[in-house]
């Protein structure tokens, strides 16, 4: 099954790097062979693995199907990138937490996944030698793809109603500044686990009445409810907070992202502009 877009990767011809990205349904990592052949054949200096099955409510209705990708699948990466010596950069997720915590969760505090998709994909972080880089990251938003800034400039333009829950909280990551940081992470070779978020946290009401702002609509026309009250309700568990501390970038005296407002803002005018044509 070809259900999670590959890795990146740096060739050693030479000091000018060479990207080589494949999409899930040029390559799928849970297939060992193939990506056994596809990393060995290119020798990559770095793979930044960003294959994922990523729908959380669907990986909690198929448990199997979302180990096979995220931890067998990480464990094919692994084991192709050891044959060439490439570091790997493997990109995890909030949701190896339970949310039970009051404070922001850093990367020394104890995983405790409460849905299949979080219990896959921190299987995959155990896959992976010590020397690799892990990067747990949170409610990523980008210019493409399904995300949920372009959700909530879909509901306001159809002018559907916006309702978003107010009792999830964590930390706004917008795609392009993640990028920039895994790629520094990936060419240092930093071994370990880093949380990587835009600074700042929100809950999803808040992030919501944040988008509308920028997109020039009325905020207060967002909703708030509970998660209780989401109809349909949710197979998969969510953390209640899920805010992620980047405390290894600060200790290793690396950049932090921008603020989370200041990312998002510009995310929503390059979104309503493309849109404008």
């Amino acid at each position: 099954m070809a259900l999670a877009a590959a890795a990146g990767t740096g060739r050693r011809r030479g000091p000018e790097s060479e990207v080589v990205a494949a999409t899930h349904h040029e390559l799928d990592v849970a297939d060992r062979d193939a990506v056994l052949a596809a990393v060995v054949s290119l020798e990559p200096d770095v793979v930044i693995h960003a294959a994922a099955w990523t729908a959380v409510d669907a990986c909690e209705l198929d448990p199997s199907r979302a180990f096979a990708v995220n931890a067998y699948g990480t464990r094919n990466v692994a084991e192709a990138a050891r044959r060439v010596g490439a570091h790997v950069v493997y990109l995890s997720t909030d949701y190896v937490f339970d949310g039970t915590l009051e404070r922001p969760y850093h990367e020394w505090d104890e995983p405790a996944p409460r849905s299949a998709y979080g219990r896959s994909k921190l299987a995959g972080e155990r896959e992976l030698d010590p020397a690799a880089t892990v990067v747990r990251t949170s409610w990523v938003c980008g210019r493409s793809g399904q995300n949920m800034v372009r959700t909530i400039l879909g509901l306001l333009e159809r002018r559907a109603p916006l309702r978003f829950v107010e009792d999830q909280r964590g930390s706004p990551t917008i795609a392009a500044d993640l990028a920039a940081t895994v790629l520094r992470l990936g060419r240092e070779r930093r071994p370990g686990v880093f949380h990587v978020t835009n600074q700042g946290a929100t809950n999803w009401h808040g992030f919501a009445r944040a988008v509308v702002a920028f997109a020039g609509g009325d905020p207060e026309a967002v909703e708030a409810i509970a998660t209780s009250e989401l109809d349909p309700p949710r197979p998969a568990p969510r953390p209640a907070n899920s805010v992620l501390d980047n405390a290894a970038l600060r200790l290793a005296g690396l950049p932090l992202l921008p603020p989370w407002e200041e990312s998002t803002r510009r995310l929503v005018e390059q979104l309503t502009a493309a849109a404008a044509g």
